[in-house]
């Protein structure tokens, strides 16, 4: 690292990034529309923000220079659909599928029934810490018990789109309950600076009736924000429109006025083809999980067919209950992968469009895409680095950069994390999250998890 006007050390270095820093890295792959890559290359990065991005050193330069070494800078990662909280869940689901109604209530819900609030923010710390050993920089959650997520999501440092999972079954009282609660939250994350607030229906007809919907489109509405929603796992809403309304699930939807609000739809495995067009003049995302998709043995989503379509396509983990990584690079693997084998075609889905998924695709999903997803002046300073003198690389002059990052390489050789101008990740340490004590507090929080599981004879 070059010091430059007294500054000693890295930790030093962090407490001045609201000043100029400059990095120097070996290679730069902005992932920008013009494919832009810098070899060397040195981003400035000022009050969080990207400065510029070029290949020398700046003449005029007063301030915080930081020599990476022989590391790849690239857009942070955007993990479009997870749920934090249920890391604490992981290993207790094995063998059953939670994507259908019976399955999800009968694993997950009476475990969720048992469970208490004092346990969220140690599993939310790990998710965190995972997400960020791995090189994502933002992610989308859905979930409740949002007064115990949000502290330690903000103590992790990511920029975050939390949607308050709402699942009320019909029931006027449980409607009443969770939207007055998804209320309170959306006004306590009004005004932060790296935290979004979201509606976050379970599932549109299937665990949140017409009567929520009604209010959550209001509520949508009120706060200027979206749906995180999960969608077409197993046709169940197909199925229950039709027998009710004659027509699909997003035919309904719309004439509900539903798809005029961002919908962020995880899955979406049995979307009828047929409505591809309207999904694709709406404000809609898709997140595919392929690896929570395959590990429930629930099918494959039609990714090329939305994407040939129109429809913004973004990539997730899924919850990690049975996932069982927060790695985005295996995501990006796995997706094109079964994409090859699904069409029997080898690249149906290019590595480039991957990528594109897992960045750009994602920070479209949740409005953001004019401030990350790409390197670019003007964009937040959400960034992370990936070891070159690591296995996977070579020979330099074979495979292409986009090909070693979605197949050659994992999260593992991810060295340095920033969002917003801060490291989250320095050389491999945390800075934001004591990883050990948060490790052994979900561990503990895990053994009272079990023990009453095993009071109320639910495994």
């Amino acid at each position: 690292m070059t010091q430059i006007k007294g500054i000693k050390s890295v930790k030093s270095v962090a407490k001045f990034l609201t000043m100029k820093t400059l990095l120097k890295a070996a290679k730069i792959v902005c992932l920008d529309a013009q494919d832009t890559i810098f070899e060397p290359g040195y981003l400035l990065v000022e009050d969080g923000r990207i400065q510029s991005i070029t290949t020398s050193l700046l003449d005029d330069f007063a301030g915080t220079a930081v020599d990476l070494g022989n590391k790849l800078l690239m857009p942070g990662l955007v993990n479009a659909h997870t749920h934090t909280p249920m890391v604490l869940f992981r290993g207790l689901a094995e063998g059953h599928s939670l994507f259908d109604f019976d399955g999800w209530y009968h694993t997950i819900r009476v475990v969720e029934e048992v469970m208490t609030p004092e346990m969220i923010p140690a599993a939310v710390l790990v998710s965190c810490a995972e997400m960020i050993r791995t090189g994502t920089t933002t992610f989308a959650d859905q979930y409740f018990w949002m007064e115990q997520i949000v502290p330690a999501v903000r103590q992790s440092g990511l920029r975050a789109a939390l949607g308050y999972g709402v699942v009320e079954l019909g029931e006027a009282v449980a409607r009443e309950r969770e939207l007055d609660a998804a209320t309170q939250f959306l006004q306590s994350v009004a005004h932060d600076p790296l935290i979004q607030g979201w509606v976050g229906p379970h599932a549109f007809f299937v665990d949140n009736s017409e009567a929520a919907m009604a209010i959550e489109l209001d509520l949508a509405i009120e706060f200027n924000t979206g749906f995180h929603i999960h969608l077409s796992t197993s046709g169940e809403e197909d199925r229950y429109c039709l027998a009710k309304y004659g027509r699909t699930a997003i035919q309904q939807l719309a004439k509900m006025g539903m798809l005029q609000r961002p919908i962020l739809a995880a899955h979406c495995l049995t979307v009828p083809p047929a409505d591809y067009p309207l999904l694709a003049s709406a404000p809609f995302s898709a997140a595919i999980n392929p690896s929570s998709a395959m590990r429930n043995a629930a099918g494959v989503a039609d990714a090329c067919g939305m994407l040939a379509a129109g429809i913004n396509l973004a990539l997730g983990t899924d919850n990690v209950t049975n996932n069982n990584s927060y790695d985005m690079f295996k995501e990006m693997q796995i997706v094109g992968k079964l994409m090859a084998l699904h069409h029997h075609t080898p690249n149906a889905l290019p590595t480039r469009t991957i990528l594109h998924m897992a960045t750009l695709g994602g920070a479209k999903a949740l409005g953001l895409a004019d401030k990350i997803g790409s390197l670019e002046p003007g964009k937040q300073a959400d960034l992370i680095t990936l070891d070159l003198d690591e296995i996977g690389w070579t020979p330099s002059n074979g495979q292409d950069v986009y090909t070693a990052l979605v197949y050659a390489v994992s999260g593992m050789h991810v060295r340095d994390v920033m969002v917003a101008g801060k490291w989250l990740l320095r050389d491999g340490r945390f800075q934001t999250i004591n990883y050990p004590q948060a490790r052994h507090d979900l561990e503990t929080s895990y053994a009272e998890l079990a023990q009453k599981l095993q009071d109320t004879g639910e495994h």
